[in-house]
């Protein structure tokens, strides 16, 4: 975003030069013809076509109008040709309509192209060059119109260059793809040129519709070419994407990166993926540039506002303006939003999401964009639904399916893991708690063992109440007994936390629903667990010794001495 001091600096910088730069011009190179004959009529009217069919190439209007532009310079003099570039500016900045906050462009490109024309100018006064000379009489007059036309291409290359890090502070390689571009359509375009001046001075105005026809058809045919050159672009970035996404085996990753690429390769200033809900779209991601606008986002029924007539239609839309859409749009909406494409997310022939992308500028997107858009929704789709099966895969791989603490096969792995890092130093401690439930059998005959399920259950819950992801791992370790990993806590605490687990479990009834009681709808009952703590590296010099000195614990130290208690290992 271009400050307000560095747009008010561009004009004073255009008012203190190019008004009295044109002036000098003038006086100092005055035109060697006058300019008021229908033959300058003739040029302007081409240079406003050729100005009125630019190409957009990373955000900057590209126009072919340096052939034309020689004709007149080696004509009629650097004074003329400095008139007629100011003149094909207006034409192109207003054919790609500029919002209002970009004004300052017109008298940024007024300046460059004003220096650039005056430097090719004197470039080629200082080698000797002068106007109505006969280029095919002497290689010399044929090198002196080939210099002019590549210093000019040269310096507004340089000019563009350094314009684009002083104002925008945005780095451009000055060898770079658009550079070739430029060289090859200039070195494409000045035979145009050289033609059209030769043709002039035999045949007179009638030279400007012998060489504009064809330019016409060279210019759609490079028009064409760009378009295809740049959607093979973006599909061979979406191929990219798509490998990516495809190898994200979690669902933030792959929305993460989903964002990152689209934000990256489209002019982005707002982004929202909304998931298909029931029967309502909610917000799951939103990405919001340079705003301090942070509202909820209610959700969204079918119809309502732009995502949901996408998501009724299942057909993508584009925007170019807020006049487009203000009318459709219902609840959040960035006031500064201008250009909108909003893609279903389609799986199995089913809207399961929307991905709407905005930007502040006016006609942002383009329709190969929306096109390439639409891919990408199909292959985040896929990506979506595979993370979700993995994720799925691995939590039933990792959980106990009754009480949805992890299982022992994982907390196995991950404490084998938690004493590699004790032995590497990078803990200090790792304490195992092991809990029992006492007299499990018996609540199995007195209530049936869907009573005892449900007490399972609810030590779980009561376990993952207590300890937080971010202090230790609860698991259930087979059958009625359930294990604590603890990193860096020592021993002393663990036996602290060890008997608060205890007194969660004995001074809290359960309360059993599916009992074989028929003549009443719940009980409760008391329930008590015995628990037996180990820590590292004090009292195991393995992993696996951990946990059977954390059972002996438990069994010598807390069962044998009455159960419901809490005992330690000793060596």
């Amino acid at each position: 975003m271009i400050q307000p001091h560095v747009k008010r600096n561009i004009w004073l910088l255009w008012l203190f030069v190019v008004p009295v730069g044109i002036w000098l011009t003038y006086h100092y190179y005055p035109p060697v013809e006058s300019l008021l004959n229908i033959d300058i009529l003739g040029f302007l009217l081409l240079t406003f076509f050729v100005a009125s069919t630019p190409m957009i190439i990373n955000n900057t209007p590209v126009f072919y109008i340096q052939w034309v532009s020689l004709t007149v310079f080696l004509t009629y003099g650097l004074f003329a040709e400095v008139i007629l570039m100011q003149l094909a500016l207006v034409v192109v900045l207003m054919r790609i309509r500029l919002p209002k906050e970009h004004i300052y462009r017109f008298p940024l490109n007024w300046f460059m192209f004003f220096i650039v024309s005056v430097a090719s100018g004197l470039i080629y006064y200082a080698i000797g060059g002068t106007h109505g000379i006969d280029i095919m009489s002497s290689p010399k007059n044929l090198v002196l119109a080939f210099v002019y036309a590549f210093s000019y291409f040269f310096l507004n290359h340089f000019t563009l260059t350094l314009f684009a890090y002083l104002v925008q502070k945005r780095r451009r390689e000055i060898f770079d793809q658009d550079f070739i571009w430029e060289a090859v359509t200039t070195t494409l375009t000045l035979p145009i040129g050289l033609v059209l001046y030769i043709l002039y001075h035999e045949v007179g105005l009638v030279s400007i519709f012998f060489v504009g026809v064809p330019f016409a058809s060279l210019a759609v045919i490079l028009n064409l070419y760009h378009s295809s050159d740049k959607v093979n672009h973006y599909l061979q970035n979406a191929a990219e994407i798509g490998h990516e996404l495809a190898e994200r085996l979690h669902v933030e990753e792959v929305i993460d990166l989903y964002i990152q690429k689209l934000t990256g390769m489209l002019p982005v200033d707002y982004a929202y993926i909304l998931d298909v809900v029931d029967d309502e779209l909610q917000l799951i991601r939103r990405v919001e540039k340079d705003t301090d606008e942070f509202m909820d986002v209610l959700p969204l029924k079918k119809n309502e506002g732009i995502s949901g007539h996408v998501w009724k239609s299942g057909k993508a839309v584009l925007y170019h303006s807020q006049k487009e859409w203000k009318d459709i749009v219902e609840g959040y909406m960035p006031k500064s939003v201008e250009s909108i494409i909003c893609v279903p997310i389609v799986r199995s022939n089913e809207v399961i999401g929307i991905l709407l992308l905005a930007s502040q500028q006016k006609r942002a997107y383009e329709k190969s964009q929306l096109m390439i858009v639409d891919i990408l929704c199909s292959y985040f789709a896929v990506a979506i639904e595979n993370a979700k099966h993995y994720e799925r895969t691995k939590e039933d791989s990792e959980r106990c399916a009754l009480t949805k603490l992890y299982n022992y096969r994982f907390i196995e792995r991950k404490l084998n893991e938690e004493y590699n890092l004790l032995v590497s130093g990078k803990r200090t401690s790792l304490s195992v708690i092991m809990l029992d439930i006492d007299h499990f059998k018996s609540v199995n005959d007195t209530y049936g063992h869907q009573s005892g399920n449900e007490i399972l259950q609810q030590i779980g819950n009561r376990l993952a109440g207590y300890i937080e992801e971010e202090t230790g791992i609860v698991a259930r370790y087979g059958g009625e007994e359930f294990l604590i990993v603890l990193p860096d806590v020592d021993k002393y605490a663990a036996l602290q936390m060890a008997e608060i687990i205890r007194q969660i479990i004995a001074n809290r009834p359960f309360v059993l629903t599916e009992h074989i009681q028929e003549d009443q709808p719940e009980i409760t009952v008391q329930i008590t667990a015995s628990i037996g703590v180990a820590c590292a590296p004090i009292d195991a010099d393995d992993a696996m010794s951990l946990i059977r000195h954390a059972d002996r614990a438990l069994y010598v130290g807390a069962k044998q001495n009455g159960r419901n208690k809490v005992a330690e290992y000793v060596k």
